[in-house]
Order: C-alpha cells, then sequence, then structure tokens
C-alpha cells in the first residue's frame, strides 16, 4: 500500500488524500473564497521532507518561527514533539487548532500516551509522508466535520 501511496500522482476518491469531499477545502474550484488547508510545522525540516509532495493539491506546508507564528486556521505539526511541546502549545493556541504529534519510530507507548493526553488531536510515529499525510488529511475533516455538527447543534431547539 505504501508503493501505491508514494508512487501514485493522480487523483483517487475517498482515500486518505481524497480532495473531492465537500467538507474539504481543496476540492471546490479555485474561484471559491476561502481559506485553504495549512500546516505549520516546529522542528526541524529534515523531519517532514517530502511531505508537501504527499499533502494535496491547494494544501501549503511551511515552517512556522514559533507558537505565535501560527495562524487560528492552520494544522500545527511538532516535529520530534514531546510531551511539554504539546503542553505549551495547547496552553497557547486556541482551542480550536488542531495539533499532531510526530514522534519517533520506535517511541514508548508511555510517550504517545503522553501527547494525546497533554491535548495532541494525533500522534504519528516515525515519518513516513504518505502516512502523515494521511493523518493531516483526516485530522482536517474531522476539524470540519465538528464544525458543522456543532452550527447544526445550535440551531436547534429543545
Amino acid at each position: 500500500m505504501l508503493v501505491s501511496l508514494n508512487s501514485n500522482t493522480g487523483h483517487h476518491d475517498f482515500t486518505a488524500t481524497a480532495t473531492d469531499l465537500p467538507i474539504n477545502p481543496a476540492g471546490l474550484p479555485a474561484t471559491v473564497a476561502g481559506p485553504r488547508p495549512a500546516v505549520a510545522y516546529l522542528g526541524h525540516p529534515g523531519r517532514v521532507a517530502g511531505l508537501s509532495t504527499h499533502l494535496p493539491s491547494g494544501w501549503t506546508l511551511r515552517r512556522a518561527a514559533g507558537l505565535d507564528d501560527i495562524g487560528a486556521e492552520e494544522i500545527v505539526l511538532i516535529a520530534a514533539g514531546t510531551i511539554r511541546d504539546v503542553e505549551t502549545a495547547r496552553r497557547v493556541l486556541p482551542r480550536r487548532s488542531m495539533i499532531v504529534a510526530l514522534v519517533d519510530e520506535e517511541a514508548p507507548a508511555e510517550i504517545v500516551a503522553g501527547v494525546l493526553t497533554a491535548g495532541a488531536d494525533a500522534c504519528v510515529r516515525g515519518g513516513q509522508p504518505a502516512i502523515l499525510a494521511g493523518h493531516l488529511v483526516a485530522c482536517r475533516r474531522r476539524d470540519r466535520a465538528t464544525r458543522w455538527s456543532q452550527l447544526n447543534e445550535q440551531t436547534r431547539r429543545y
């Protein structure tokens, strides 16, 4: 499966990096206004090398100078994330910010559980670009779906 994901540059409907679902703005025509999906990463650029080629078209990846350089709509990727890094990010960033922690492939379960408990929305072991891209797209979809469901709940009367 990884070989297929790594070598394929074509469009696949409803796959991990599909861009045609209604909750993913990358599938909208270029004339539609609105925020485009963006990932701001903290850490060494080598940890995310090749990631941009696996993100859907319309997505941007940039290195943030620090937590104060991250926009409200950006997904935060903490490369070589630690529990302290995630706790700090969760405390400083708006609550709705999506935080993904990238940990070493052989990180013990305590580290994975720790970053998730500290507030990361996802924790990815290793740094294979296709897998990491799939997690980022899933976080974006989960965020969009949650926002839509909350809008729906606000209009209900009990």
